[in-house]
């Protein structure tokens, strides 16, 4: 069976995207909390694509696969002090990093309105901030 597509934007969501934009290939800043654990239990019911502005940009996706390979083996190493059970996958086998915006399900991204079938006025446009500003 073919699970429905789950496409994660990068910076924002995953990326705690502090220092704010400084090439495709710096990844500088710590995982938004829960975003590991989110990934893990994610794919269990979710084929899960990671799309990013940096996806087509040279060095962009293998910036986000070193990254993520980082924070991966320090939430396992946590979770495993902790004495908690660990995951019996990896992320880095299991995500796609495709480099067009795939026809998901859902996405989930910081910088992105739901479409309701109203169209939003351009002040409310204007005034949009990401969650984290």
């Amino acid at each position: 069976m073919k699970l429905p597509i789950l496409c994660l934007d990068f910076d924002g969501v995953l990326h705690s995207y502090e220092s704010g934009w400084q090439g495709a290939e710096i990844v500088n800043d710590p995982p938004v909390p829960g975003a590991i654990a989110f990934l893990f239990e994610a794919l269990c019911h979710f084929e899960v694509h990671i799309f990013s502005s940096r996806s087509h940009q040279p060095m962009g996706i293998e910036a986000m696969q070193v990254w993520l390979a980082h924070y991966e083996v320090e939430w396992l190493q946590e979770q495993q002090r902790a004495g908690l059970p660990l995951p019996r996958t990896s992320l880095l086998l299991n995500i796609k990093w495709p480099r067009e915006k795939p026809a998901a399900l859902v996405t989930i991204d910081d910088r992105a309105i739901t479409f309701t079938g109203v169209w939003p006025s351009m002040e409310m446009l204007q005034a949009f901030k990401p969650w984290n500003k």
